[in-house]
């Protein structure tokens, strides 16, 4: 029977074992642990009962993880969306004044489109659609987006009103420890220690713990809880013809925000075969477009891939088996939900700067001796951590490569695709910038 199933995720192949894809799926779940307490949080503000949101958020993010793991068999875990969750709530129930219920009817109606997108293969023609040149920008610009993010959560980069950011305090505690972490990651990682990132994790949690820096207040959560928000969403009301606008953003930043992160996790597990192309393709988006349509049904805003999966590929993780045990931490964390609390910001910070800088190595794939190709990638890779969006630097990226394809004549029939991709993301841009 274990034979079976080694064989069934391709283990021999991908050269990995139990021990390792166990390791790695651990490692993801605890450098995105932090959504179980961030994202309920965020749908609070719109009216969503805590319990029910943070109930929704760890089943969302159990089932789209599992189903990615035994469906598509790749180390992608998935959970409601940073982003859209925000959107979700400061923009659409707060400043538009839309009920959390219709606006998780705008959820369902994007997820339901995905996957007949899916299913018609307009999603897979996009992706095959975008310049290889632009994954390689596109994995390169997650990389320093990670790592903003981990530099940020340890407190090395704060804001700044002059120069909008600037160097926090070496001496805050949260800081050393977050670069004594990453001291630590680093040393064991060219040591070549299996399990280097979890290890790094443990030990910044334990220090932290030791130095009185961690902060917990016990709460009770359940799946009980989820009965205040599960299938309360409204799909009539969303349907409506004001709220089309909301729906196109929910599957516009979505679509390309998930396009984005497979690009960079499947690039950095080495999972994409020498025509670019990604084997499974038509299973992994099958598998976010249901977890978004499932993640709505519950109570929560859209899910989509995170790019914390690089963190457990990182740490060897190749196989759905990655996702599977991700899966399932998650749905221990329905129970366990305050305890994630545990986990501080300084033990997860240096792991994904660590895995920022690993990604950075698909940036030598960039012809950039080529402007034509040189720009529309540095403009992706450069603008993804800059505007905090994978879907922005992308649709800079596509832009860019189009109108300057186009004025030097070097426009392809073949590229159409890539074209109306131009001008739907030049559309988007006119559109927040009026809105």
């Amino acid at each position: 029977m274990i034979k079976r199933i080694e064989g069934y995720f391709e283990f021999r192949s991908l050269g990995t074992n139990w021990r390792t894809e166990i390791l790695a799926g651990v490692t993801t779940f605890l450098t995105m642990a932090y959504i179980v307490l961030v994202n309920p949080s965020i749908l609070a503000d719109a009216g969503v009962p805590l319990p029910a949101a943070t109930a929704a958020t760890c089943l969302s993010a159990a089932f789209g993880s599992i189903l990615m793991g035994i469906v598509a068999r790749y180390p992608i875990a998935l959970a409601p969306g940073m982003g859209l969750n925000a959107y979700f709530t400061y923009t659409v129930c707060i400043k538009m004044h839309i009920p959390w219920q219709t606006a998780l009817g705008a959820v369902f109606i994007s997820g339901v489109i995905f996957l007949a997108l899916t299913g018609a293969g307009i999603r897979q023609m996009i992706l095959r659609a975008i310049p290889h040149e632009l994954y390689a920008a596109v994995a390169s610009g997650i990389g320093l987006f990670i790592a903003f993010i981990g530099f940020q959560h340890a407190g090395v980069v704060v804001r700044d009103p002059n120069t909008l950011v600037s160097l926090g305090n070496v001496r805050n505690p949260t800081t050393a420890l977050a670069l004594l972490g990453l001291i630590l990651m680093v040393a064991l990682e060219v040591k070549k220690v299996r399990g280097s990132i979890l290890i790094g994790v443990l030990a910044v949690t334990a220090a932290a713990w030791a130095m009185g820096q961690v902060q917990w207040t016990h709460a009770t959560f359940g799946v009980g809880e989820l009965s205040a928000t599960a299938f309360k969403l409204n799909i009539r009301g969303a349907l409506s013809k004001g709220l089309l606008e909301i729906i196109f953003v929910f599957f516009f930043v979505d679509l390309f925000d998930n396009l984005g992160t497979l690009v960079a996790v499947t690039k950095r597990a080495g999972l994409i075969d020498a025509d670019h192309n990604i084997p499974r393709l038509n299973r992994i988006l099958f598998a976010d477009a249901t977890a978004t349509v499932f993640g709505s049904l519950t109570g929560t805003s859209t899910v989509t891939s995170y790019v914390e999966s690089t963190a457990g590929v990182a740490a060897g993780g190749r196989s759905g088996v990655t996702a599977i045990v991700t899966g399932v931490l998650f749905l221990g964390a329905v129970v366990a939900a305050p305890f994630i609390g545990i986990v501080p910001s300084a033990a997860t910070a240096p792991a994904l700067i660590l895995v920022g800088s690993l990604m950075m190595a698909t940036i030598t794939e960039i012809r950039w001796h080529d402007p034509l190709v040189a720009v529309p990638s540095f403009l992706t890779l450069i603008l993804i951590p800059l505007t905090y969006s994978i879907a922005n630097g992308l649709g800079f990226g596509i832009i860019a490569w189009a109108v300057l394809h186009l004025v030097t004549g070097k426009l392809k029939k073949q590229d159409w695709l890539l074209y109306v991709l131009a001008a739907l993301f030049l559309v988007r841009f006119v559109y927040l910038g009026t809105s």
